[in-house]
Parts: structure tokens; C-alpha cells; sequence
């Protein structure tokens, strides 16, 4: 008698960077489908009091302190500090200090010198770091994916969960990948590259997905653009974004004060680099974008999606077939105060607004700066930088003497003018040219009108007086 056998092959199926992180933090999946996932870097702000509420009703404890860190950065003023003149938001930040207190955990507080944005304070202290899943009660928390991080906003009620618990439960998203080849012309950046895409896609484009953005485009990117471009990808629709560890990622990390060190972190980075998609990875769907047809965008809307070139014209709903979208447009223009046809370049603007943790970061107060350098602005306008060390370091290199020669007021670090709910907004009815990452009605303040740009575009626009191009403004700069 004769035995046939059947060889079974032990070679795993080619998995994607988002495939490794899942898998690796998989505690157990329900039959509903739902994931318990474990969390490595929680990070707080000052809207976590709800969720220090709950622990307190529940009498529970922090699971894991030493994985949670906190930062005062949405509420805190950007001017006037220490002293907190509103009564409302100095209790705030105080029942911040509290609450960490109380469970051991580390704040980066108002008197810390490394206070700022969290979305900028993780990766610079080398908190992010690739392979984690990272999370935090704040949508653009996307941001820390351009380490190869699974990085994604929760709510309150899930803030509390993983303080208790040190995991949270989710359903897989499917898997997008977004390549960009080719080399953008000067002037194109992380953030032209990101709305382009939206636009392209729309609002809700990448709902239900995870992204991975790729190609030559993206890899040339530093991290401070790799970090623009994963923090708006929520604004596509996407569940996170996420790039791909590389030489770059490795560069950036090493000597961070929160990073390995020594032989431990070159285990890690042989580790990290291995976390890239498997040649033959399957991705739900793909979209490509060559990096040479990207110019200088803008947005005359009211919502990332509503992004045009610098060089094209307001959109007539009346030339739009699709019903839905054609209303959208009309009630963005009667917002926006836009008529329809009218070239973007003669768009007047009333102020700028740099920051936020899409663009505060020191390369991004670079590029405005080397626009800004010996010309004025005709409109006022503020610089906040992402974090305290990034206001440091700006003030070292003088960037903090061109804007505020040019006329624009040099801040303190904090979420400043992107929410509005810290003293610093645009007034009613005004225009503002802006480098934060959503321009929703009344978002910067009540009747505010926002344009989604690039810093050297904001810059651009802040010499003209109205929205522009920022190439030629570029000639012999770069």
C-alpha cells in the first residue's frame, strides 16, 4: 500500500505594515468581529477629564502609567504665560495636573520646557517610535503613523477604557495604499500632497481604511512632511495613516530622550525596518499620483476636500451634475463669501495662521520663513510653534526675527488658532489664510473664514494680501 502525502507549506502569506501591527497587538477577536487590541502609548490632553471622571466613579486605577503621558496643549494660551487670565481654562489645565498626579503619570505641563502640541511632542521626544499602536482622545492622533504606527483618535468613553485597561477594542479597517511617484517641482509639499488627494477622493474617500502612503514621492519626504501628510489623513476619511519605517525614520529617532540607546537601538531599528509591507502584500484598494503633477493648492470651502490649485477658479455649482455635491458647494460658497468663476489668486485675505499639528513643526517655520525673509506682510497674523523646543530652536536659527519683522506676532507653543478655544481666533467674517488641517464652519471662530494651505503658501499669501502662488516668491530662495 502506498501513502500519498501533501506538502503544506509553512511560508506565511505576505502581509502589509498594518497587517504586522494588528496581528502583533491582537489580544482576542469576538465573533462580532471586534478586536481587543493592546495599546503602547496612551497620550492625554486637557478634554480627558471626562475620563479621569469615570475612573474616579469606578474607584480605578491607571493600568499602566509608565505607557501614558499627558500634555497641556488644545486649552493653554499662547501668550501671557505662565498666568492664565480665563478662569475656565487655568481650571482645566490644573485638573490636568491633577489627575496626573494622582495615577503617576507624565505631564508635559505648562512648566515643562518640552511643552506643546502632543501630536509634536511624542516624535520629538522619541515617544512614537514604529511598531506601536498609539493612541489619544484627538482625531488628527494619525499624525504619529508616519513612524509605522498604528496611530488612530478615540473617544471619551474609550480614554477610560484604556486608562483602566491598557487595550481597547476594534474592528480591522481594510487596507489602502496611496502611492506618490516622482519628484514635486519646488514649492509642493506634504501638505499640497495631502489635499490634492482628498480632493481627488473626496471627504470620505478612505472611509473604512487604513492607510499606507508610498512611492518615491513619499519616501523622500523628512518626517516633519511624512507627519503632515499621515495628520490629514483623517480628513480623507481614513482610520489612521501610516508610513513605512526607513533610513529616514532611523535617523530621526536616534538619540531621542525617550528612544533605546546603544545596541538596544540598533536591535530596534533592524526590527522597525523589517515592518514594511511584504513585496507581494494585497491592499484593498490603490491609488497612484504622480508627484510631478502636484502644484500649490488651496482650499475655498468647507472641508478639506473643497481644495483646488492656487491657479484655478472658484467652482459654479450650476456646471455640477451631481445634486449632492453641487448643494455642498453653494452652501460653501454663501459661507465662504465666494463667487463662483473668480480666479483664487484674487481672493483677498484678511490674516494668516501658522501652527497647529499639521505645520508647526521647525521645517515648516523654515519654509514660511525663507518667503517672509525682508518683505512685510499686509495683513497681521500669528506664528505658534508646536512645541517649546521648537520655539527654541527657531529663536536660535532667527526665524523668529523675520516674522516678526515681516509683522506677524511670534507666540508661545499650543493648539493656538486651529480650535479656537484658547483665546486665539479669527474674527467674524474675516478670511484666513491658515496652515491648520480643517477649515469646518466656524471652526477658527464664529463666522471665520478658512484657507487650507501650506506655510510658504500662508507666507505667500501674507506678502500679497490675498491667497497665491508661493513659486515665484521662491525665485533664488531655494
Amino acid at each position: 500500500m502506498t501513502r500519498s502525502t501533501t506538502t503544506r507549506s509553512t511560508t506565511p502569506p505576505p502581509r502589509t505594515l498594518f497587517d504586522k501591527l494588528w496581528d502583533s497587538h491582537a489580544v482576542v477577536t469576538r465573533e462580532d468581529g471586534q478586536t481587543l487590541l493592546f495599546v503602547d502609548r496612551h497620550f492625554l490632553h486637557e478634554g480627558s477629564h471626562h475620563a479621569f471622571a469615570q475612573l474616579a466613579a469606578r474607584g480605578a486605577a491607571v493600568a499602566r502609567p509608565d505607557l501614558t503621558f499627558a500634555v497641556a496643549d488644545h486649552y493653554v494660551p499662547t501668550r501671557g504665560r505662565p498666568a492664565i487670565a480665563d478662569d475656565s481654562v487655568r481650571a482645566m489645565v490644573d485638573r490636568l495636573a491633577g489627575n496626573t498626579a494622582v495615577h503617576g503619570i507624565r505631564l508635559f505641563g505648562l512648566d515643562d520646557p518640552r511643552q506643546g502640541i502632543v501630536h509634536v511632542v511624542g516624535p520629538e521626544q522619541g515617544l512614537t517610535l514604529p511598531g506601536l499602536v498609539t493612541v489619544c482622545g484627538d482625531s488628527h492622533t494619525s499624525t504619529h503613523g508616519a513612524f509605522g504606527t498604528f496611530a488612530f483618535g478615540i473617544g471619551a468613553s474609550e480614554v477610560a477604557h484604556v486608562l483602566i485597561t491598557q487595550t481597547i477594542w476594534q474592528r480591522r479597517p481594510k487596507r489602502m495604499r496611496i502611492r506618490i511617484d516622482g519628484t514635486p517641482a519646488p514649492g509642493v509639499g506634504a501638505k499640497d500632497m495631502a489635499l490634492t488627494w482628498i480632493a481627488r477622493l473626496g471627504a470620505d474617500g478612505a472611509q473604512g481604511h487604513a492607510i499606507e502612503y508610498a512611492g518615491s514621492a513619499v519616501t523622500g519626504l523628512s518626517m516633519e512632511g511624512r507627519l503632515t501628510l499621515c495628520n490629514l489623513s483623517i480628513e480623507g476619511g481614513g482610520r489612521c495613516g501610516m508610513v513605512a519605517p526607513d533610513a529616514t525614520t532611523i535617523a530621526f529617532l536616534r538619540g531621542r530622550p525617550f528612544a533605546p540607546e546603544g545596541a538596544a537601538f540598533d536591535r530596534a531599528a533592524a526590527d522597525w525596518l523589517a515592518l514594511a509591507s511584504d513585496a507581494d502584500a494585497a491592499f484593498d484598494t490603490e491609488v497612484s499620483f504622480a508627484g510631478e503633477e502636484i502644484v500649490p493648492v488651496v482650499t475655498w470651502g468647507t472641508s478639506p476636500q473643497d481644495a483646488l490649485p492656487i491657479d484655478a477658479a472658484v467652482p459654479d455649482p450650476d456646471r455640477i451634475a451631481d445634486p449632492a455635491r453641487a448643494s455642498h458647494v453653494r452652501d460653501a460658497l454663501a459661507y465662504m463669501d465666494l463667487v463662483p468663476g473668480r480666479p483664487l489668486a484674487e481672493v483677498a485675505i484678511d490674516r494668516v495662521f501658522i501652527g497647529s499639528c499639521t505645520n508647526s513643526r521647525i521645517e515648516d517655520l523654515r519654509a514660511a520663513a525663507a518667503v517672509l525673509a525682508g518683505r512685510s506682510a499686509r495683513v497681521p497674523g500669528l506664528v505658534s510653534p508646536g512645541s517649546s523646543l521648537v520655539k527654541q530652536q527657531a529663536e536660535q536659527e532667527g526665524l523668529d526675527r523675520v516674522f516678526v519683522a515681516a509683522g506677524l506676532e511670534w507666540r508661545d507653543s499650543g493648539c493656538s488658532m486651529c480650535v479656537g478655544m484658547n483665546g486665539d481666533q479669527v474674527p467674524s467674517g474675516e478670511r484666513c489664510a491658515s496652515t491648520t488641517n480643517r477649515n469646518f464652519k466656524n471652526r477658527q471662530g464664529l463666522g471665520a473664514r478658512t484657507h487650507l494651505m501650506s506655510p510658504a503658501m500662508v507666507a505667500a499669501a501674507a506678502v500679497a494680501g490675498r491667497l497665491a502662488d508661493v513659486r515665484p516668491l521662491l525665485a533664488g530662495r531655494i
